[in-house]
């Protein structure tokens, strides 16, 4: 082909030199003795743009002569301009401007992460409603460079009303859509791929495009899908360069029909359908006891709905950078026309891709030669369960005044046989006890015998009772060491500073006796080894 634009370009080169200088020879008729026989096959194609490129130099060259000198140097000027610019529009076309993708899937499933891997962006923060990315484009054949736009949409329904912002009448032509679906949720997979379906079909449908063109689409993917070949069969083109999309013709051979379940659901855009997070696989054979048969199970469903729609189906991880490259590829080749030389992989439960064109029916009942304990007729949402705790419910700590008042409450319900008091336990303690440790125990008993407020008092009115009780054994207390010597009489009041202890007995029947009183007397009582204390200290 670059042999084919330098003949045109010494052809038209040559007729202008004949005809700016005077040579009268007819345009289209230049020396060509120099090149092959079967390069002179051009020479019919340039005829006519030889013809108009020497009437319009006959019209500069009288129009220029009354001008003189000055006349010829424009002359010379407009016609290397003409040359160049003739060539330039003769030459192989640029990369075309203003191809989109749109994509859309739920809420998490990482459509914005899948899109910024592709533009080569590490980390991006995620948007709301309709996110605009992009990813660069690269032709180098003809050193050439453009962006393909990339319009990422909110997974909640209330924002599908943007994507007239994405795809219009005027670019529909030109727009791919990717269905994305999380692997980490599989069992929400075929309702997530049927709901944007359904979005992207409803957004069509409102566009309201000429009947004529519809069916262009449609018939324009069809076509498609049925001339798919494998990588390496097509050799019609070069593997080198990029060949754009050649309009239909109907002098092509005959290709073969369709299957029953075949573009059943022609949207007229290609389609991508998306299984990003796949490293959660092993996630889910651990956790969620699944097999190769559910996974077979989850893969021919998925490829009967490609099936339907003529989808491509491609299994992707941004975390473990696996099948990016080929969804990038993949795109370029549909939307740009670049070669595609990778063929389906349907062997890896996690790296699987199976282009339009090449599946069919026969193909997916291969997966059903491994189910074991699943039929291929089971319905998706019977074999595929949610887990009943991936959405674990959310718990909210109560207020801190709330949580007291309730405990509160459940002390003051408290059985009315806790109020009397417990018996010591002496059997830990030593048979010469010190009477410091009988007046703590009776302390003890005593504030475990004061009764407990029901009537709705606070917390600060239970601790006022408690130490003005304890304020009234003190006093107790003191009236007892200020009385006579023998008026006591009791086995506390003869512990003396000569060091004679109380016996067992006493002791055990002491605490006896403070156990069964019930009356307020009873505090007092165990205060008479008070003055003992004072005495040795």
């Amino acid at each position: 082909m670059e042999d084919e634009v330098l003949m045109d370009s010494v052809m038209v080169v040559q007729n202008w030199a004949h005809i700016a200088y005077g040579d009268r020879r007819a345009p289209g008729l230049a020396d060509t003795s120099g090149f092959p026989p079967t390069r002179l096959k051009t020479t019919t194609k340039m005829a006519a743009l030889n013809r108009s490129c020497s009437a319009s130099a006959h019209r500069a060259e009288s129009s220029a002569l009354p001008q003189g000198s000055s006349g010829d140097e424009d002359d010379g000027h407009n016609l290397w301009s003409s040359i160049l610019n003739e060539v330039s529009a003769h030459s192989r076309s640029k990369l075309p401007a203003g191809k989109s993708v749109l994509v859309l899937g739920e809420v998490g499933c990482g459509k914005t992460t899948l899109v910024a891997k592709l533009q080569g962006v590490q980390e991006y923060l995620k948007g709301r409603g309709l996110e605009y990315l992009y990813f660069n484009v690269h032709d180098d054949d003809i050193d050439d460079d453009t962006r393909c736009n990339a319009w990422v949409l909110d997974g909640d329904l209330y924002h599908k009303g943007l994507q007239k912002f994405a795809m219009n009448r005027d670019n529909v032509e030109d727009s791919a859509a990717l269905l994305v679906v999380d692997m980490a949720r599989p069992w929400a997979a075929m309702d997530s791929l049927q709901k944007w379906a359904g979005v992207v079909r409803e957004h069509i449908d409102r566009l309201r495009l000429p009947p004529e063109a519809v069916r262009d689409m449609e018939r324009k993917l069809m076509r498609q899908f049925q001339e798919y070949m494998e990588p390496g069969g097509d050799l019609s083109g070069s593997p080198q360069r990029r060949n754009p999309v050649a309009p239909d013709t109907d002098e092509e051979g005959v290709l073969l029909p369709l299957g029953e379940n075949t573009l059943t659901h022609n949207l007229g855009v290609p389609l991508v359908v998306v299984c990003t997070k796949c490293d959660a696989i092993s996630s889910l054979e651990k956790e969620q006891d699944y097999r190769d048969e559910h996974f077979d199970f989850i893969q021919s469903h998925i490829r009967r709905f490609c099936l339907q729609y003529g989808a491509t189906l491609l299994y992707t991880s941004v975390k473990e950078n696996k099948n990016l490259d080929i969804l990038y590829k993949y795109l370029v080749h549909r939307l740009y026309g670049f070669p595609f030389s990778v063929t389906a992989q349907v062997v890896e439960k996690d790296a699987v891709f199976i282009p339009a064109g090449w599946d069919n029916e026969k193909k997916i009942a291969i997966l059903h030669e491994n189910f074991q304990t699943i039929k291929a007729e089971d319905n998706f949402e019977d074999v595929i369960v949610k887990p009943p705790f991936v959405h674990e419910k959310e718990v909210i700590a109560e207020d801190d005044q709330v949580f007291l008042m309730k405990l509160q409450s459940l002390i003051a319900k408290q059985p009315a046989a806790a109020a009397a008091g417990r018996p010591v336990d002496t059997s830990s303690r030593a048979p010469g006890g010190s009477p410091r440790t009988t007046n703590r125990s009776a302390a003890a008993n005593a504030s475990n015998a004061m009764p407990i407020q029901t009537g709705g008092q606070t917390s600060e009115g239970v601790l006022a009772n408690f130490f003005n009780s304890l304020l009234t054994k003190k006093t107790g207390s003191a009236g007892s060491v200020g009385g006579p010597a023998g008026g006591g009489g009791s086995t506390p009041g003869t512990v003396r500073k000569s060091g004679s202890k109380l016996g067992l007995t006493d002791v055990q029947a002491e605490l006896d006796r403070i156990s069964s009183k019930s009356d307020p007397d009873a505090p007092s009582a165990t205060s008479v080894a008070s003055p003992g204390d004072n005495e040795e200290s």
